[in-house]
């Protein structure tokens, strides 16, 4: 796999958990100090980089001439971007380490200490990726000559969050659309049988004792902004092949009409939830992220409308065969994409759900979904069974059992009958004994690990002290989850076996799930 999509898949995972961390496990918010303006604008950055990102990653998508550019020049760099990989690593420690460090209280006492890691990680983590992909005279020459497409992308991306703030200033203008969206909403809640409350004077809707205020931050023509903004993108990177007249007025006017639609589904979603699960899950969780998540999903509907309907593209398609080594078969690919859909899976339970341990399962058939695409680099990897490593795996074990605190079991399990407890039972410790230990240790110690080791004794420090620290921030228990990465991290170096630290993870794994099912403490997995 070449070094570009291993830049953006890595990303995409750390995008994600950077997400899950700040809006899933954490409920600091900039309003809550006396440096809001710095917070919003430390915020308005994070969200101009995605901004950036996504805009870069539609153009590189299709425009074939800059991304064989790209990568031309990132296979060419040199093996000193090495230490740009660590200053990236450098910069996701330093946005991590505060809500690892300090409490909620002390999030919002130590604001400026807070605010200030993370800028300065932000910072060192875009600067690092970009310098690790490739020198900075390779961007140089690389936007000197493709400055007609990036100058434009760079300038759209960069005002889309900007351009939705302003029109969503005027939202309060508009008031049929306004008048549109909220009887809407009362149409689809009252078709499912509900008795609709809407006072357009507070701009509040709602039903049972759960209301909610239509603001900027659910205004639909924040969406139809967003929209509209992604739809310029495309017709700039496409203009020599699409026909503008034909994509301006019979896509665009079907682009905002599924914005609307969707923006109506979503806040008639966040309303059924709040009123009938849990009020909190809809403000802390599904409002946090079904403003993305849905227009992730529109963009992606104009993308297939674009492809699908006729007469918009000026050239005819013609098919091109070119030998190319299948995506399932690169062993890169299989130690990151994994671990991307054990993260996305978990990002989904926690958004809807407050009782994410009930829909485990999810995540179980996330990971075996993609170990199974990816079944034959991973099964590779199999080798003789090494006994020191399964005497590890022994010794983890009985150290997390032993340190483990008394806790209370899972109130959630309490309501589930003896077919659906066995069935919870099976897939958690199929997910915790068998999964968890492919999927953590291919990311951790096969790929994560060798992007930073070169043999020497500082670089393999550092890459057990950085892989340590990741697998660490995934755990409920973070001093353990170290020491247990430490010791993978050795077992794997001894023999230079991925497959060793799998074993150790997986013997451990097993004998804590059995322990758990043993107990029925949970909490210990």
């Amino acid at each position: 796999m070449s070094r570009l999509v291993f830049s953006q898949l890595l990303l995409l995972i750390e995008a994600i958990a950077i997400v899950a961390l700040y809006q899933v496990f954490s409920n600091f918010e900039c309003r809550q100090t006396d440096l809001f303006l710095l917070c919003r604008g430390i915020r308005l950055g994070m969200v101009l980089g995605l901004c950036l990102a996504a805009g870069f990653a539609l153009l590189l998508f299709f425009q074939p001439s800059l991304r064989d550019g790209l990568l031309k020049k990132s296979a060419t760099a040199s093996g000193s971007s090495r230490r740009w990989g660590v200053l990236h690593l450098a910069g996701l420690a330093l946005i991590a380490a505060p809500t690892l460090i300090l409490s909620q209280g002390q999030l919002v006492e130590f604001a400026p200490f807070f605010l200030s890691a993370l800028a300065a990680g932000g910072i060192a983590a875009l600067t690092g990726a970009a310098l690790w992909l490739m020198p900075a005279a390779s961007w140089r020459d690389l936007f000197n000559d493709h400055a007609r497409l990036l100058l434009p992308t760079i300038a759209i991306s960069l005002l889309i969050p900007s351009l939705a703030w302003a029109i969503s200033l005027a939202w309060n203008w508009f008031d049929a659309l306004q008048l549109a969206t909220f009887y809407s909403v009362a149409i689809v809640l009252a078709i499912l049988g509900n008795d609709v409350f809407v006072n357009l004077e507070r701009e509040t809707i709602g039903i049972v004792d759960f209301y909610v205020e239509v603001a900027e931050s659910c205004s639909g023509i924040e969406g139809l902004a967003l929209t509209t903004a992604f739809m310029a993108i495309y017709a700039l990177m496409m203009k020599d092949d699409l026909r503008m007249g034909r994509f301006w007025l019979i896509v665009w006017p079907a682009a905002l009409v599924l914005s609307f639609v969707l923006n109506v589904v979503r806040i008639s979603v966040l309303i059924l939830i709040g009123a009938f699960a849990s009020p909190d899950l809809a403000v802390n969780g599904f409002h946090s992220f079904a403003g993305w998540l849905s227009f992730t999903l529109l963009a992606l509907l104009i993308l297939t409308i674009v492809n699908v309907l006729p007469g918009l593209s000026k050239r005819p398609k013609v098919a091109q065969k070119v030998a190319v080594a299948p995506l399932t078969e690169d062993k890169a690919a299989a130690f990151i994409v994994p671990f991307l859909a054990f993260m996305l899976s978990g990002l989904f339970v926690n958004t809807f759900s407050q009782t994410p341990e009930v829909w485990y399962g999810i995540q179980v058939a996330a990971m075996a979904f993609a170990l199974w695409v990816f079944r034959k680099p991973v099964l590779a990897l199999s080798k003789d069974i090494d006994l020191i490593a399964i005497g590890a795996g022994v010794v983890i074990a009985l150290g997390w059992i032993v340190t483990a605190q008394p806790s209370a079991p899972f109130a959630s399990l309490t309501e589930f009958g003896t077919f659906a407890l066995a069935a919870w039972v099976v897939l958690r410790v199929l997910g915790t004994a068998l999964f968890v230990p492919i999927v953590e240790e291919l990311f951790f110690r096969g790929y994560l690990f060798s992007l930073i080791d070169n043999g020497s004794p500082v670089r393999r420090a550092l890459a057990i002290a950085v892989t340590t620290v990741g697998f660490a921030a995934l755990h409920s228990r973070p001093i353990a989850a170290a020491l247990a990465g430490i010791i993978f991290a050795l077992i794997m170096l001894r023999r230079g076996r991925v497959f060793d630290a799998i074993i150790a993870h997986a013997v451990a794994n097993a004998l804590i799930a059995a322990a758990a099912v043993a107990t029925g403490q949970w909490s210990l997995i």
